[in-house]
């Protein structure tokens, strides 16, 4: 070999040549996935092999290996994961030749900013320590020699294979246990609109965890579709790597659409659809795998016993019947064994109804058997099928797993065409908890809780299965919704009838809390408007326990005690115009004894009036008080800018208005005359700390109106004090006018993200639009604010069509 020879050699094996073959391989877009997985390992090989050959031989060390463990050892290295190298010697060199073989290992690799998690061990030690530290064994499962002493690494990874295997009734429960508390605290990576790929449950740990449980020979893992559900996964972090530069496993929302171009996807939501289908793999071979693990060591524990008490005979497990061609046995529900499924069509849901009626889990031979022998429906279906599908509505919790189980097999799709749509399909807002499909199926469980509240449960349970069905497709997802649900209603064997009900409820099923809070329940139109939607006392019962267990299925944002008030009102009203009762001409609002003591005193001041106070409490249904926030009332004379004043100095106290409602109303004075008041009913939360006290809250709305306080240069002070968050780009805000709100004003609607100061900016763009806010109706969702305000022009009357338009693009334009 020539010098110049040589010297290119060391330049390729030193850390320079290995940076940059490194660069090249990662920027080769023509190779990626499992290939570059793969390469990079065998390069970062390649190059600690020629490290640690030279290192060993200047330390004069002999009987050692430089191990590979953990995702290195399964030769997965993804751009910017950590090397987890273990050096095994047999324990002959001193200390200090170790010591310096290690250090002439250890810092070539964070010369190069590589993370590096190392250790130095003989194997008697590595063995102690995996006994010790349940994460070590599992490290070490995937033991790999790189270099060095092959039989000393070989033999290492036997034994501690041979520990596992023999330490596995003890080993196993505390692994599971270990991937529940995982599980708790990262949530399920299936259902997370910014999921960590790694530690949430369905992520890699999982999959990892379910490799050990293999080399358990206890139980093994269902391996249909597990190995793409892991490269999915991977890939994912691999361009979330390659994207951000960062070693991250969070799938942060600003990042989803430069990850979705790495891999060639067509936009976040696609990549979200696909990282959640492969999470649910994971996931539902999770679950399989731990009830089997935890039914082999259960009959482990038990046989023994068994056999001395019936004199050494092998025990039969009990087989309990739950319905025509169902058992029950060893805890799961499985097939009689004379059952005939290619004769039977609705075995498959009477077997799925029978597991969530008895809490019991499908067994997976079970569903996979049906899922390839069983014979498809007719269409319609017959009635037993129909039944069957609500009884299993009808179960509560012990739905879900049984749906999921169902899903997995892609029996659900099988039935329900429609439902491949919504499978896994990410929700944007992040009030939602889950995606659509799982939305749906919650949606059912909590219509559960509510059957005994209407007449007729079954269409309620169809109606909370498909009243988000639609999402998916273009335009208004009720409106395609209804048309879907029809159809689905029509496969499924309901009549003509019952069909239509079902996709009115799923038309309208937005209808009573979106009208409850964002309208004026006092306008007899907002009332005729939603009795004419719904059309009968019975579908108006359907529609109230479909809202609420809708809400209830979303998250704990989007269901409160007040929001449940106001559509009980909303409803109260609507039954009463459905009874024939017309509903009263709208008429100035009575103030409440509270909201009256204040007016009395504003109009004897001329001076505004606040109280803050805790609103009432209402028991819930074990009989505990429900705290429902913190009211904030003001009383004032009528006059321009008061709603821009509040809210402004609301929001420079950092109180975060979660509700509102102001109204106009009108009181006798003491010659007889009558005055114009403004009422104002604000729920409000602090941002941080204790509530202000009502009197500095007073003194700067009377600053804010006689001018002395600038509310808006305030906001935008403390708004250039502190940077924006880095996220997500919001949505532009979108103004509207409601069609047919109101007979006796215009109703603008106002849909925007929410902000500290976001209805101090509305209140000033109407002031300056020249129209009067008769009601304002403020809600908050999430981060999302939608508001309703009543305008009216200066004479009183509603607004043009031509005006309101110019209005609403006139807010718009000042919003934006």
């Amino acid at each position: 070999m020539t010098s110049t020879e040589a010297t290119t050699e060391s330049e390729a094996s030193g850390p320079s040549g290995y940076a940059a073959a490194r660069l090249r391989l990662l920027q080769e877009k023509a190779q990626s996935g499992p290939p570059r997985r793969a390469a990079l390992a065998a390069l970062t090989d390649d190059w600690l092999s020629t490290l640690f050959a030279t290192a060993a031989e200047e330390a004069g060390v002999r009987g050692a290996a430089l191990v590979a463990v953990g995702g290195y050892g399964r030769g997965e290295l993804s751009p910017r994961s950590d090397l987890d190298l273990l050096l095994l010697h047999d324990g002959s060199a001193d200390a200090g030749a170790i010591a310096t073989l290690a250090d002439r290992v250890w810092y070539p690799v964070w010369d190069l900013g590589l993370a590096l998690d190392h250790s130095v061990r003989t194997p008697a030690e590595a063995r102690k320590t995996a006994g010790e530290d349940l994460k070590v064994q599992l490290g070490l499962l995937d033991a790999r020699p790189v270099a060095g002493d092959l039989g000393l690494a070989a033999g290492l990874r036997t034994a501690i294979l041979a520990d596992w295997r023999n330490q596995a009734p003890k080993r196993l429960p505390a692994l599971d246990e270990l991937c529940r508390e995982r599980a708790e605290r990262m949530g399920e990576l299936q259902f997370l609109l910014e999921p960590d790929l790694k530690e949430a449950r369905g992520g890699l740990r999982d999959a990892t965890a379910l490799r050990a449980v293999a080399a358990s020979w206890v139980a093994d893992a269902p391996r249909e579709g597990l190995s793409e559900a892991r490269r999915i996964l991977l890939d994912a972090r691999d361009a979330l790597h390659l994207t951000t530069g960062r070693a991250t496993d969070r799938l942060a929302l600003q990042e989803q659409d430069q990850v979705a171009t790495e891999l060639g996807l067509l936009d976040a939501d696609a990549l979200l659809r696909q990282v959640y289908e492969a999470a649910r793999t994971v996931s539902y071979a999770t679950d399989v795998t731990w009830r089997e693990v935890n039914r082999v060591l259960r009959a482990r524990s038990v046989r023994p016993r068994l056999r001395a008490m019936l004199g050494g005979g092998k025990p039969v497990p009990d087989r309990t019947p739950l319905a025509d061609g169902v058992v029950e046995a060893d805890g799961e529900v499985v097939l009689a064994r004379t059952v005939r499924p290619e004769r039977d069509p609705v075995l498959t849901l009477r077997a799925a109804a029978a597991a969530a009626e008895s809490g019991l889990p499908l067994s997976r031979h079970l569903v996979r058997h049906l899922a390839s022998a069983a014979r498809p429906l007719s269409v319609p279906w017959p009635a037993e099928a129909r039944e069957e599908l609500v009884t299993l509505l009808g179960a509560g919790e012990a739905t879900v797993g049984v749906w999921e189980a169902l899903e997995a097999e892609g029996i659900i799709t099988r039935l329900l065409p429609d439902w491949e749509r919504v499978h896994c399909r990410p929700q944007r807002n992040p009030v939602h908890t889950w995606t659509v499909d799982r939305h749906l199926v919650e949606t059912a469980v909590r219509a559960a809780t509510l059957t005994r509240r209407v007449g007729r449960p079954d269409l309620l349970l169809v109606a909370a299965l498909l009243h988000d069905i639609g999402k998916g497709w273009p335009g208004d997802h009720s409106v395609a919704g209804e048309v879907i649900a029809r159809d689905m209603a029509g496969r499924i064997g309901f009549d003509k009838h019952d069909v239509g009900v079902i996709a009115t409820l799923v038309r309208h099923h937005l209808l009573l809390i979106e009208t409850a809070t964002r309208r004026d329940l006092d306008d007899p139109a907002t009332v005729r408007s939603v009795a004419t939607a719904v059309g009968t006392a019975s579908t108006l019962e359907l529609l109230h326990a479909l809202t609420e267990a809708d809400a209830l299925a979303t998250g704990p944002a989007a269901w409160s005690t007040w929001r449940a008030s106001l559509v009980t009102d909303l409803v109260g009203r609507v039954a009463a115009v459905l009874a024939g009762e017309a509903p009263p001409e709208q008429e100035p609002a009575a103030p409440g004894a509270e909201h009256e003591r204040l007016a009395i005193e504003a109009l004897r001041t001329g001076e505004p009036v606040l109280a803050l106070r805790a609103q009432t409490e209402t028991p819930d249904e074990d009989g505990e008080p429900e705290p429902v926030g913190v009211e904030l009332l003001i009383a004032l004379p009528d006059r321009p800018g008061v709603l821009p004043a509040a809210a402004g100095v609301l929001a420079l106290h950092r109180l975060t208005v979660r509700a509102a409602d102001l109204r106009a109303v009108e009181l006798p004075t003491e010659l007889g005359e009558s005055a114009d008041l403004l009422l104002l009913s604000w729920r409000v939360a602090a941002e941080y700390g204790s509530l202000p006290q009502a009197a500095r809250l007073r003194a700067d709305l009377v600053r804010a109106l006689d001018g002395s306080l600038d509310i808006r240069a305030r906001l935008a002070e403390r708004e250039a004090a502190y940077p924006r968050r880095r996220g997500v780009k919001a949505p532009p805000p979108r103004v509207t006018v409601a069609a047919a709100g109101s007979q006796v004003a215009t109703v603008i609607e106002v849909r925007a993200q929410d902000a500290p100061g976001l209805l101090h900016r509305i209140g000033r763009a109407l002031e300056q639009s020249a129209v009067r806010v008769r009601s304002a109706h403020v809600s908050t969702l999430g981060a999302n604010a939608v508001d309703a305000f009543y305008v009216t022009g200066p004479d009183g009357e509603p607004l043009s069509d031509v005006r309101a338009a110019e209005v609403a693009r006139e807010l718009e334009k000042a919003l934006g």
